[in-house]
């Protein structure tokens, strides 16, 4: 049965997390060249699963999902020395001569769930702070995304010893199964619903969780913002991964005397990016399968359509569409689009969408176009789990910046040290001189005055 195996190799990466290699930091190292190395040789094999279960083209494969991972791997490799040693904090007068010290330890055994939008770099992210940390590593790929999935389940099974590192293909029911086991932090990549999910299924071992979720991540385009360089970061931003991606702009509160401007501008970027021809470039992904497209096709009855609207559902194409006279009330400002489906609400006092955002749950990002001076306030009054000024997306590359959710928008971050932060424990140790036994903290207590004075 699968339930058997499941348990049985989950209990086999137990074992070997207790025989304390994976905390070995030159162990750590050559697993983390390992990795590199297995991504570099199946670029080929890798970006055409991409294209077959998504049609993303080789330079948006290449460029979302196969370099962030390898600049991540170059990242941990290179810091990872330094990341491990223990610290040495400052110690208070009160317990000289002793000595204060964090140590980071791995938390054990970690669960990694990952999307179908972005399958090959949601899942290769976390594993890299995961091995960077010294844990050993389920992982839980998207059926959604089939061929991606196998070539990933290929290439760690090449790569791994698989009672160090697993990863297990299939449906629903091998996510259940999955979560019924206890794990040492579950990594769950995916949608707030399935979140609850994840964090039920956690509570009952109390085990700790990072949920990266979504949300309606807004969009702020202001009279003082350069409007034909918004436009073009814009569309860009919802055009990668045809909108399926979870910091894309959800929705764009424009002020209303640029409104038409943006439009046009924003028609002009679409052309310039993927000529007159879109459906038949070879640069414009496809939604995911056929119940998102109904999906995204029903959200389109909203508003009125001043750009895009075309539908070809056997080839699951939908081009950039922008409604509007769009209400806060539609359906489509209800959820999260994940499709390319712009929604435009217009602005005269920057305290309308500030009023709406701050109304509504809190955002994985949020987007700003215009001066610096409003995009402080922006950032004052709001809060989100990321944000762009005058961009969009490319926070998300930056392996200096934590990546994560806020509230409603999930929980936990990583990228960068954040990641081997993520998949640690810092223990705290105090070391202590037996050379010296100071009499302060024994019964009878005969010095307090002196050490009330000095706490």
């Amino acid at each position: 049965m699968i339930k058997d195996e499941i348990i049985a190799q989950i209990d086999a990466q137990k074992n070997f997390f207790k025989s304390h290699l994976s905390k070995s930091i030159p162990f750590r190292i050559e697993q983390l060249n390992a990795l590199k190395l297995a991504i570099i040789s199946r670029e080929k094999i890798i970006t055409e699963a991409l294209w077959h279960d998504l049609h993303k083209s080789y330079e948006e494969a290449y460029l979302t999902e196969i370099s962030l991972v390898i600049q991540e791997i170059n990242y941990h490799i290179k810091k990872l020395k330094n990341w491990a040693k223990p610290k040495r904090v400052s110690t208070p007068i009160y317990l000289w001569p002793s000595q204060s010290k964090l140590y980071p330890e791995p938390l054990g055994l970690a669960l990694i769930i990952s999307p179908w939008n972005y399958p090959f770099q949601l899942t290769m992210s976390p594993l890299i702070g995961a091995i960077s940390a010294g844990c050993t590593v389920v992982l839980k790929p998207s059926p959604d995304a089939p061929k991606t999935s196998a070539v990933m389940a290929e290439l760690i099974a090449d790569t791994f010893p698989k009672n160090y590192i697993s990863l297990f293909e299939g449906g629903i029911e091998i996510n259940q199964i999955l979560l019924q086991q206890r794990f040492d932090i579950i990594f769950f990549t995916g949608s707030t619903q399935v979140g609850k999910i994840v964090s039920k299924a956690a509570a009952e071992f109390l085990t700790p969780v990072v949920l990266e979720l979504g949300g309606k991540s807004p969009c702020i385009v202001d009279k003082s913002a350069d409007i034909k360089l918004a436009a073009k970061r814009i569309i860009w931003g919802k055009t990668l991964n045809a909108g399926q991606t979870c910091i894309a702009p959800d929705y764009v509160y424009v002020h209303i005397s640029i409104k038409e401007k943006l439009i046009e501008e924003i028609k002009t970027a679409l052309t310039n990016m993927f000529g007159s021809d879109l459906k038949n470039s070879a640069f414009y992904p496809r939604i995911i399968h056929a119940k998102a497209f109904a999906r995204l096709q029903n959200l389109m009855q909203n508003g009125q359509i001043r750009m895009g609207g075309e539908l070809a559902e056997s080839e699951k194409f939908i081009a950039p569409t922008l409604l509007d006279n769009i209400k806060v009330s539609d359906e489509i400002m209800q959820e999260e689009i994940f499709g390319p489906l712009l929604p435009l609400l217009t602005f005269e006092d920057i305290n309308e969408p500030l009023t709406h955002i701050n109304n509504g749950e809190k955002p994985l990002a949020l987007y700003y176009f215009g001066s610096t001076e409003i995009a402080r306030e922006i950032l004052h009054k709001t809060s989100s789990g990321g944000a762009c000024i005058n961009d969009t997306i490319m926070h998300v590359s930056n392996h200096h910046l934590p990546f994560g959710g806020v509230g409603n928008s999930g929980q936990g971050s990583y990228h960068g040290k954040r990641s081997f932060e993520t998949f640690s424990h810092f223990k705290s140790v105090v070391f202590t001189p037996t050379l010296i036994d100071l009499p302060f903290k024994y019964a009878p207590f005969k010095y307090f005055k002196f050490i009330k004075n000095i706490i």
